[in-house]
C-alpha cells in the first residue's frame, strides 16, 4: 500500500521569539518493511541553518536553527511511502517467549536493530513489580511469544480507557498503569515496561495509522494523528514484530513507521528550545491518505521538488 502523508505543526507565541532550535523526526523510516518514495519539509520562517543526521537508532533527524524574530513557527512535512510489511500468517506464533528471552540476553550484537539496546530501563518505561506481574499473566512458561504478546495487547485494549486528558507526554508508565487511563503513548510504555521486566527486548515506535472514515463520509482534512505502538524482538528467525495495544492489533500494512527508540523521548516527532518571554500554543494536523482513495491533499507541494 502506498500512502501520502502530511504533518503540519504550528507554534504560536504570545510574544516574539528571537531564536529557536528544533530537532525534527518527521521523515518516515526506510527499511525492509517500507520504502520512502519521496519527502519534503517546509519550515516558516526559513531556517538560517538546516542539517540532517542519523540518530542512534537509525532515525533521520533534521536540525533547524531559526534566528530571526517570529511569533509563529510552521513546519510542514510531506512524504510518500510504500508499506510492504508481510502480515503474520494465522496460527504462526513463533518460538516460546522463554527461549526468546534467553536468546536476547545472550546477544552480543550492537548494530542498530540489536535486541541488546531495548532490554534496559528508561525514565519513562522503568520496570515496576506491579506492571511486570500484570504482563506475566499473559506469559505462561512455554507460551509462544507472538501469542502471548498479542494477548497482552488485547488485554490492555480491554482494560485501559483511552483518555487524551489523563496524561502528559512526560507521564511515566507506572502513573498511567495505576490510573488505567491514557493514550497510545502510555499504552506502549506500559507494555514495554512489562516486557522488559520479563527480560524481553521491546522498542517504542512512533508513526502513523491509517484511519478509515465512516461509510459515505469524506475524510476530514487534518483529522488523523501520530500514533505509537511496540516492537517486540521475537528471536533471530522472526525478528521484530509490531504490536498495537491501543487497537489490539498485530502491526501490518496500515501502520507507517516514523522512528524507533527506547521510549517516547528518543523519537518525539519534534523537540528543541526557544528563546522568548511569553507562552505558546501548538496545533497539529495530520493526513494519512492511501493512494487508492480519490481525495487529494490541499497542497501543491505534492508536485515533488526535493529539498531535503
Amino acid at each position: 500500500m502506498n500512502y501520502k502523508l502530511r504533518h503540519v505543526t504550528t507554534y504560536s507565541y504570545s510574544k516574539t521569539v528571537t531564536f529557536a532550535r528544533c530537532a525534527l523526526r518527521l521523515i518516515p523510516q526506510q527499511g525492509q518493511d517500507q520504502t520512502v518514495i519521496d519527502n519534503r519539509m517546509t519550515i516558516t520562517p526559513r531556517p538560517s541553518r538546516l542539517e540532517e543526521r542519523i540518530g542512534p537508532f537509525g532515525e533521520r533527524v533534521i536540525d533547524a536553527i531559526i534566528d530571526r524574530p517570529h511569533k509563529e513557527l510552521r513546519i510542514e512535512a510531506l512524504s510518500e511511502v510504500a508499506v510492504h510489511r508481510t502480515p503474520l500468517l494465522p496460527g504462526f506464533n513463533g518460538p516460546s517467549w522463554d527461549s526468546v528471552r534467553d536468546e536476547a540476553s545472550a546477544s552480543a550484537s550492537l548494530d542498530v536493530a540489536s535486541p541488546a539496546h531495548f532490554l534496559y530501563p528508561t525514565a519513562m518505561t522503568r520496570p515496576d513489580p506491579a506492571i511486570t506481574a500484570y504482563v506475566a499473566e499473559c506469559f505462561a512458561p512455554g507460551r509462544s511469544v507472538v501469542e502471548a504478546a498479542h494477548a497482552l495487547s488485547c488485554r490492555i485494549k480491554a482494560e485501559f480507557a483511552y483518555d487524551p486528558d489523563a496524561t502528559l507526554v512526560s507521564t511515566p508508565a507506572i502513573e498511567a498503569f495505576e490510573a488505567r487511563h491514557g493514550v497510545c503513548q502510555d499504552f506502549a510504555h506500559i507494555m514495554i515496561s512489562g516486557l522488559r521486566g520479563l527480560g524481553l527486548p521491546a522498542a517504542y515506535v512512533s508513526g502513523y495509522l491509517r484511519t478509515i472514515p465512516p461509510p459515505g463520509k469524506p475524510r476530514l482534512a487534518g483529522a488523523d494523528a501520530t500514533h505509537a505502538w511496540v516492537d517486540l524482538w521475537c528471536g533471530k528467525g522472526l525478528g521484530w514484530v509490531g504490536f498495537d495495544p491501543t487497537n489490539a492489533l498485530i502491526v501490518a500494512g496500515d501502520h507507517i513507521v516514523l522512528a524507533v527508540g527506547r521510549d517516547y523521548a528518543d523519537v518525539a516527532p519534534m523537540g528543541g528550545v526557544v528563546l522568548g518571554p511569553g507562552e505558546q500554543t501548538i496545533e497539529v494536523a495530520v493526513d494519512v491518505v492511501p493512494d487508492n482513495e480519490t481525495q487529494t491533499l490541499e497542497n501543491s507541494a505534492w508536485k515533488w521538488a526535493r529539498t531535503i
